[in-house]
């Protein structure tokens, strides 16, 4: 396609200007509709046909939400962004409050270091310093946009991972170990309690000892936020149904509002 008839703009890498991409899209929609009708009650054909339009939705809207270039100078100096310790991880809160504006129901956001698991010190725990300089505004920005925007009410943002650390030394003092015994996870907004601790470990920091929340139970009560029943959200596998919480797992009511 020569620039002379179209515009740069609304050309791919691949040469298909947007118009075409968008017949190619209502062609390929007649046929599944067509297909659909001769296979009434076909589940997994329905199924795939939702995929593949979900997937046009996609390409179609991400580009623009991810784009932060249009936001305010404030917006982004409350994420950090343009800052040496804050813009990488600024940038990525910044677009999970965009995702979350535009009606996206799960969004992840990691941190990560090169590639690496920047919290797994085993020999160098200072380095935690620099990590938490570079998470601590844009998570707390990324709290204070949704609220202001009135999103944190009905959004359930949860921090945490997958275990924590050993309260002993491990490499002659200069790191420590993991830990799944007692470690610390936070919620904020979603109906969860403001301002509000619960559970403690021993005095050695090494188990939980006070009102112990399993990972099960985690999952059941944020599960329970988001208005399913635990017990009764199954999935088929092998030949019997399965539950996300497996067979465990119960609401912790004390941390709701």
């Amino acid at each position: 396609i020569s620039a002379k008839h179209a515009s740069i703009d609304n050309i791919s890498a691949s040469g298909i200007t947007a118009l075409d991409q968008k017949k190619q899209f209502d062609l390929l929609r007649k046929l599944n509709a067509a297909q659909a009708s001769r296979r009434p009650g076909d589940d997994e054909l329905e199924a795939i046909i939702g995929s593949f339009e979900l997937a046009w939705r996609m390409q179609s809207n991400a580009p623009s939400i991810i784009d932060i270039s249009k936001e305010g100078k404030q917006t982004k100096e409350l994420y950090g962004i343009g800052q040496k310790h804050t813009d990488s991880f600024g940038r990525y809160c910044l677009m999970a409050r965009r995702l979350s504006e535009a009606g996206v129901r799960y969004v992840q956001v990691n941190y990560a270091n090169n590639g690496s698991a920047p919290w797994d010190q085993h020999s160098n725990m200072p380095k935690h310093m620099d990590h938490a300089r570079a998470t601590d505004q844009p998570v707390a920005a990324l709290l204070q946009d949704l609220k202001q925007r009135g999103l944190l009410e009905d959004t359930i943002v949860w921090w945490g991972s997958e275990f924590g650390r050993t309260p002993y030394a491990q490499n002659k003092g200069t790191g420590r170990d993991h830990n799944s015994y007692g470690f610390t996870m936070w919620l904020a907004g979603g109906g969860f309690k403001p301002g509000f601790a619960y559970g403690g470990t021993d005095e050695y920091g090494h188990h939980a000892v006070e009102g112990k929340v399993h990972m099960h139970d985690l999952h059941a009560t944020i599960l329970h936020q988001l208005g399913l029943d635990h017990e009764k959200l199954t999935y088929r596998y092998d030949g019997r149904d399965f539950r996300l919480t497996d067979v465990h797992g119960r609401v912790i009511r004390d941390i709701l509002s």
